[in-house]
């Protein structure tokens, strides 16, 4: 009797899972007679139906979901259903989080739509998860031009003129000045120099979402990752203690080209005085 109850009990979960099974066989058909058909919408939501029954199937229809979901994703953009498209992409790395041709995927369709920071965040992306991923490569390099400044390039190979920040830097750590705000770090140069100099916190803000992840790396690649903190953050929005536990003895910017005041940088630099830099006593 104890053998036939247990059997009564797992008898309903038995069912549910042949029925699980038979929906995911059934949808999986159903998919690929769609594709046959190049009715990629509803392909798509087949597989969506699938990927979320049978999460153990994602490994063997991985290649046919993204041919799909590229496919869809094309169609959209040329209905210019651009919210539905980006609801699809959302959805696929929920799937597959770091999927590298989804996500250069997904940065392509940003980069046409003029979405430019943002595309370059999932190219960043891509080339993270897999660095050996040409077009994403590829992507981030051409996005890069476009968001880069070729100012920087110019100040990051004026070596009279980071010597001088360099020397100045030193100056002001060795006066007593041991916390530091690195106003728009760029690539985290001057920040990299306070922390050289002997500064005890540092501390750097970047409003692109490039130029920050491009500080984090050459920050990472110089072993300072632990030292000196990076924030994804316009100065203007920066509070303490919840941005930075203190206000700050120096701060520094190199953010000084013909684009000074449409940067703003007249307000950051006012707005650094009067809240996150020390006043003299």
């Amino acid at each position: 009797m104890p053998n036939s109850n247990a059997k009564l009990r797992r008898s309903p979960r038995g069912g549910q899972e042949a029925g699980r099974r038979e929906l995911v066989s059934q949808s999986l058909q159903s998919a690929e007679h769609c594709l046959e058909d190049q009715d990629y919408g509803t392909a798509y939501a087949h597989y969506l139906l699938v990927l979320n029954l049978a999460p153990e199937l994602k490994t063997s229809v991985k290649e046919t979901f993204q041919f799909t979901l590229f496919k869809w994703a094309e169609e959209l953009d040329s209905l210019a259903r651009i919210q539905d498209l980006f609801n699809c992409y959302e959805q696929a790395l929920e799937l597959y989080p770091n999927d590298e041709v989804i996500c250069n995927s997904m940065g392509e369709h940003l980069f046409r739509m003029g979405f430019r920071d943002e595309a370059a965040g999932y190219f960043h992306k891509a080339v993270k998860l897999n660095p050996d991923f040409a077009d994403a490569k590829e992507n981030f390099y051409r996005v890069a031009n476009w968001l880069v400044e070729r100012w920087h390039f110019i100040m990051l190979n004026d070596a009279k003129r980071n010597l001088t920040y360099l020397k100045a830097i030193e100056n002001a750590v060795c006066s007593g000045c041991k916390s530091v705000l690195d106003i728009g770090t760029g690539t985290g140069i001057l920040s990299m120099f306070a922390k050289k100099a002997g500064a005890s916190s540092v501390y750097a803000c970047e409003l692109s979402k490039t130029m920050y992840e491009l500080a984090c790396d050459v920050v990472a690649a110089n072993n300072m990752e632990r030292e000196i903190k990076l924030l994804h953050l316009k100065s203007l929005d920066i509070e303490i203690p919840k941005h930075i536990p203190e206000r700050v003895s120096l701060v520094v910017t190199e953010t000084v080209d013909a684009g000074l005041f449409g940067e703003g940088i007249v307000e950051s630099l006012i707005h650094a005085w009067e809240h996150l830099l020390l006043q003299p006593k």
